[in-house]
């Protein structure tokens, strides 16, 4: 049994959904709405045959559709489960993971299922409901959660852990996963850092370890989260760089990235501008104060790994 499920998966019973399928049907779409048919076979130790089988009986059932994603190669077609009855049946009717989506957002949904398929066992707060309400049952206050505001016709809305990604809480640590589409730079890790700062800090206060995981599909990325995350971590602590540094750093990582030679000599060519970008990440971490979480690791997908952009 996957216990952060809570046996939610027993309310599947009346679409013919029992067991390890039950399950799979209630991981996707609390966790994701979408997956690959690598990852159906990973979960259910299932044969290839058997997979294409179970995909096209849910598109018969008008549960799901599979569909080659214009955005990116080398990662076939993508299932959504999308039928409302199904997500109302788990208790997360209004979850935004069935409605289709960005190519960006598609990658991060598979990328965070990719990682809680291998770490099913943990005890994930797949809802937004199910992390407010972890985290102020602990005494944390809900106006230092990560939030965002929509601004409608009729009415605001404000939506916490807006990216929707892997949260897990014992009552030793909190885990938080960070899964990284492949952006050209480190700006969009800063930002989500800087949104969680103020609950990382509490629940340390609180005696529980944060730690963080980025997973992404290229060494390149992995190894830009791992330095960031330790800015995070050490005593010296994190402080998000200002305006101007952080411009700076997104320019230079772009320039290295892109092979623009033009952008690197203005700084006195690569090994310089390596150095540049070094020097900035540890100034802006001499300003912080004392580090934001415990530990950061890395994770690497393997049935992603070979995703690219067009």
């Amino acid at each position: 049994m996957i216990a952060h499920l809570k046996e939610r998966e027993k309310a599947l019973e009346s679409f013919g959904w029992t067991g390890r399928e039950a399950e799979w049907i209630a991981l996707v779409c609390l966790h994701s709405g979408v997956f690959t048919r690598a990852q159906w076979a990973r979960f259910m130790d299932a044969h290839p045959e058997q997979v294409r089988r179970g995909v096209h009986a849910l598109i018969a059932e008008r549960v799901a559709s599979e569909e080659t994603e214009p955005g990116v190669a080398g990662m076939g077609r993508v299932g959504r489960i999308f039928a409302r009855p199904v997500y109302r049946a788990l208790g997360a009717e209004h979850i935004r993971h069935r409605r289709g989506a960005s190519t960006e957002v598609l990658l991060r949904r598979l990328l965070s299922l990719d990682y809680v398929i291998e770490h099913s066992d943990l005890p994930w707060l797949p809802t937004e409901q199910e992390k407010v309400s972890a985290f102020e049952a602990l005494g944390v206050e809900r106006s230092i959660l990560p939030v965002r505001v929509y601004r409608g016709a009729a009415r605001i809305t404000k939506r916490h852990f807006p990216v929707k990604l892997p949260v897990a809480l014992d009552s030793v640590r909190a885990l938080f996963v960070y899964a990284d589409p492949g952006h050209d730079t480190a700006t969009a890790l800063r930002s989500w850092g800087k949104a969680h700062r103020g609950l990382w800090r509490a629940l340390r206060r609180l005696g529980r370890s944060v730690e963080v995981v980025a997973v992404a599909r290229t060494g390149r990325e992995l190894e830009r989260a791992r330095r960031v995350m330790r800015g995070w971590v050490e005593a010296a602590g994190p402080a998000e760089p200002e305006a101007g540094t952080a411009e700076e750093l997104a320019r230079i990582e772009r320039a290295i990235l892109q092979g623009a030679v033009h952008i690197l000599e203005e700084f006195g060519g690569l090994q310089a501008a390596l150095k540049r970008s070094v020097a900035l990440e540890k100034q802006a971490r001499r300003r912080g104060g004392r580090g934001s979480i415990d530990r950061g690791a890395a994770w690497r997908t393997e049935r992603l790994a070979r995703v690219r952009y067009r």
